[in-house]
């Protein structure tokens, strides 16, 4: 075992202000999963938010990125791959005479650092095609190779497709194989599928919070894991370097502009971080030799990944400093509120007289996007349920007033396996609280918590005899059809 579970003041820092940093997090109303903080081979703050914990297999979005960085690193050592390599050396099959100069010219290196050709996103979700590989092909090339950062998340797709054609094996697999099992990694992590067959590798590692910071420790110490080295520490040392710049809309600093290695960001002082869509982080600073984790559902909330940086540069990196004498005080009251942490509700306090007044009252609603006929609310207590027609047909969304009712979002066939491809009988878990932000005005937030993270908030604003329905959501190709505004009149 490699990590040691330690006090926070046994590697330099006081419980209380590890407490107020986490504390001072949850201020903010994320949507936080869990959060450790390790400092070399010492954990000194592990938390789940329930239902989240330990063994929970986390879908880390664009994190994997830097996992298909470190898999071709391994490639690379091998002789399979080289930085200079054309993506068109491995996609023959895919080159036609109408496939643009600049895609034919794309470099491995191109794509590792984002200088590809490539400045418009390529939507892949609402192709119809059976095959991604085929879409980047197809795009149209914008600026030269090797010139301008521009985030291209098909491109890492397309690196990690190289990856298992030279090694025949899912590139997570490939990974697992080489090290992380040996070093500790859970055996059954996973990456979902793309059409055609490859991992998602830009978006879709499954994997727990503790993989995730051995993955990152294995970074730290560049391939190297108690005395043995399972890959040469130079291309490590060249993936958390800062090979370009990432700075180009003028505003200097910020989260995002410290510089770009392969597939992996950089951040202040020198140091280096994965990201991950909807707020999922390994942040390393080298100089302290501490490691912060952190797997949430931010979704929509732009706000989040600056103050997370604020708070963790401002009360935990500087503050880091030799041993001080245990308090046994002030660390009980960490691990009490650490053991009960819950994911994020919307709060309620006060009960509601309205209630009555439309409690199984139906409401016809006009034409509107969502497609959705009829609305009702039907309370028990706090708990409340959401009845309503759309064009799958009637459904119900169960929430708690003040509390998370935990259920199947009532969506069928989202995604599963494999991205973009209906799934017939799939239901996602979700998460569903409720409050009255005014008199007659109930907001339900919903939480997609599977293996697809999502959220929406649906608002539900009463007037005489009338209501008025608003429904936002955000999530990566699903959940489209609960956005829009919908007015509709008291069934009589």
């Amino acid at each position: 075992m490699y990590f040691k579970e330690a006090s926070p003041e046994s590697v330099g820092i006081s419980s209380k202000r590890v407490l107020d940093f986490i504390k001072t997090l949850d201020s903010y109303g994320f949507c936080t999963h869990d959060i450790i903080m390790s400092r070399g081979d010492k954990i000194f703050a592990e938390m789940y938010y329930a239902p989240f914990h330990k063994d929970y297999k986390h879908r880390m979005y664009s994190v994997s990125k830097s996992f298909v960085s470190i898999a071709l690193g391994m490639a690379m050592e091998e002789g399979l791959v080289s930085l200079d390599d054309k993506l068109t050396d491995y996609f023959e099959e895919y080159v036609t005479d109408q496939t643009p100069i600049l895609i034919k010219e794309t470099t491995i290196k191109d794509m590792l650092v984002m200088e590809t050709s490539i400045s418009e996103g390529i939507d892949w979700f609402s192709s119809v095609k059976d095959d991604r590989c085929n879409l980047y092909f197809e795009s149209n090339p914008t600026k030269v190779n090797g010139t301008l950062f521009h985030y291209d998340s098909p491109a890492s797709f397309m690196l990690g497709a190289i990856v298992e054609k030279v090694t025949g094996k899912p590139f997570l697999e490939y990974l697992k194989e080489k090290a992380l099992c040996e070093i500790g990694f859970s055996k059954d992590a996973y990456s979902l599928k793309a059409p055609g067959g490859y991992s998602w590798g830009d978006s879709a590692v499954m994997c727990t919070a503790r993989d995730l910071l051995i993955f990152a420790r294995f970074v730290m110490n560049k391939g190297e894991w108690l005395g043995k080295k399972y890959m040469k520490s130079s291309f490590i040392e060249d993936a958390v370097k800062r090979q370009v710049c990432n700075n180009l809309n003028g505003h200097m600093g910020g989260y995002g502009g410290y510089g770009y290695g392969y597939q992996i960001w950089k951040a202040p002082r020198d140091g280096f971080a994965f990201v991950g869509m909807g707020d999922q982080f390994a942040i390393c600073d080298t100089e302290t030799d501490f490691i912060f984790i952190i797997n949430s559902d931010n979704q929509g909330n732009t706000a989040t990944r600056p103050i997370l940086y604020h708070e963790l540069y401002k009360s935990i990196i500087p503050n880091l400093g030799e041993p001080m004498s245990e308090d046994e005080s002030s660390l009980a009251e960490l691990k009490k509120y650490m053991a009960s942490a819950k994911l994020f509700a919307l709060e309620e306090v006060r009960d509601n007289p309205f209630i009555k007044d439309i409690n199984d009252k139906t409401y016809i609603l006009d034409e509107n996007p969502m497609n959705i006929e009829y609305i009702k609310l039907s309370f028990e207590g706090k708990k409340g349920t959401l009845c309503y027609k759309n064009k799958q047909g009637e459904k119900e969304l169960v929430f708690g007033i003040g509390y998370n009712e935990f259920g199947k979002f009532p969506e069928e066939g989202y995604s599963d396996e494999v991205g973009t491809v209906f799934a017939p009988g799939n239901f996602y878990e979700c998460a569903a609280s409720a409050d009255w932000a005014e008199d007659k005005k109930l907001r339900i937030k919903v939480q997609i918590i599977d293996k697809y993270f999502g959220n929406g908030l649906f608002v539900l604003s009463y007037k005489n005899d009338m209501v008025t329905l608003s429904m936002m959501s955000t999530a990566e190709a699903f959940m489209l059809e609960y956005r829009g505004i919908a007015t509709g009149r008291l069934q009589q």
